[in-house]
């Protein structure tokens, strides 16, 4: 039996058995044996729960962490993250049913996104959950349906930042931006809450998401909170509720490394005195999707066929990007990089070579591995592509080409 590894930095999370990966403790032979078919989603509840845990060890017990569900919806998850965290984000009115079903409390579940429809709205205000307002049009119209329900509307403004999160994968404020309110226009906006006596109950300030670098993570939170004292200056009563984003990235490419949570939690040990002065009934949240359920989860696909061509060989499988966007380069990435990829059973494998894994669609943008190295594998072997619990099934095309959707087990 060997303790081996996969190497690349981002792999550690799961033992590697017999050279054959396990997943929650289950070897991934037996897994799929379990799921019945391939290509299927797994998730490992056990790594969801220690990263919870890094971030209460590491960051100031004040913190309340919520889980911005957008990052991975299934039910199961959804009910395991609601067992460990302080809150749930949610991003349509589906995702609120969920949250709900999961025995979250209302107060502290949250809903934010542009383009929230009226059903949403009411449903929202009927709930009694708090609505991150991303306009002043979507304030009059929150007012307009509270009213006509009967039931004063939990609101906070979502709020766009006159800085960015330097560094980001991905910048959510900073700028011209779909998301939330211009910070120049808030207090206007703060005092027309006043007017229309919505329930105010803070702010929630996002600048980026997807950063490995503490520094940058760092002053991002030393300017939301400056800004939000600031702004808590026309606030119509106290701010009780001070969503300072997320932005915490994982390592998913070659060279990349872990983020130093530590330093960003002494980093806020610092900074949440002067906060809590000002700010007193502020209860500060680090709201976070990805950081939870990235490196928890894989998509396992089969080989199905090996054929070489001009001398390249190509591994095709029975899944492809239109059940994993991500890993396809499609969903964000300038310049293709691979994601982590192995054969699940043969992890290290007495032979290795180059190949392309590909999967079934009739397009070439169907690549989950480009020219990597790998153990050298056959017809029925299973590729895992690791670090897919976050963003995978529900940010890809499923209905592309009307190949079958993949299946998702909690394990």
């Amino acid at each position: 039996m060997s303790n081996a590894r996969p190497q690349h930095a981002a792999l550690t999370q799961f033992p590697v058995q017999d050279d054959c990966l396990q997943i929650g403790g289950i070897s991934l032979t037996r897994l799929a044996q379990r799921v019945g078919a391939t290509p299927f989603y797994a998730y490992d509840r056990e790594a969801m729960t220690q990263r919870v845990a890094l971030l209460r060890r590491h960051l100031p017990e004040q913190v309340h962490l919520h889980y911005a569900m957008k990052a991975n919806p299934m039910p199961a998850v959804v009910q395991h993250m609601a067992g460990l965290v302080d809150g749930i984000d949610v991003a349509s009115g589906n995702e609120l049913r969920v949250a709900l079903d999961a025995g979250m409390k209302p107060e502290l579940i949250s809903f934010a996104g542009p383009g929230k429809s009226d059903t949403e709205l009411s449903c929202a205000i009927a709930s009694g959950i708090v609505i991150n307002l991303e306009s002043e049009a979507e304030m009059e119209r929150v007012a307009r349906i509270g009213a006509g329900l009967g039931v004063q509307p939990k609101v906070a403004v979502r709020v766009n930042p006159d800085f960015e999160l330097k560094s980001s994968g991905m910048k959510m404020g900073g700028g011209p931006k779909q998301f939330g309110v211009d910070a120049e226009r808030v207090p206007g906006m703060l005092r027309r809450i006043g007017e229309l006596q919505l329930d105010f109950h803070g702010f929630h300030i996002f600048s980026g998401s997807q950063n490995l670098k503490a520094a940058s993570i760092q002053e991002a939170h030393e300017k939301t909170f400056a800004l939000a004292i600031r702004l808590a200056a026309d606030a119509p009563r106290p701010v009780r509720l001070l969503n300072i984003g997320g932005g915490f990235g994982v390592p998913y490419f070659p060279g990349e490394e872990r983020l130093d949570v530590a330093a960003i939690g002494e980093n806020l040990k610092r900074l949440l005195p002067d906060v809590q002065r000002q700010l007193p009934e502020a209860n500060v949240v680090i709201e976070l999707g990805r950081y939870f359920v990235a490196e928890a989860g894989v998509y396992v696909a089969r080989v199905v066929d090996r054929k070489v061509s001009r001398g390249q060989v190509f591994l095709v499988t029975d899944g492809g990007l239109h059940h994993h966007l991500s890993a396809s380069g499609n969903f964000g990435q300038v310049i293709r990089k691979n994601y982590p990829v192995v054969i699940g059973n043969r992890v290290q494998g007495q032979e290795r070579e180059v190949v392309s894994v590909v999967g079934p669609l009739c397009t070439p943008l169907d690549l989950l591995a480009d020219q990597m190295e790998m153990a050298r594998a056959d017809v029925g072997d299973l590729v895992v592509v690791f670090q897919s619990g976050a963003y995978g099934m529900t940010a890809s095309p499923s209905a592309f080409l009307s190949h079958p959707a993949a299946l998702e087990v909690l394990v």
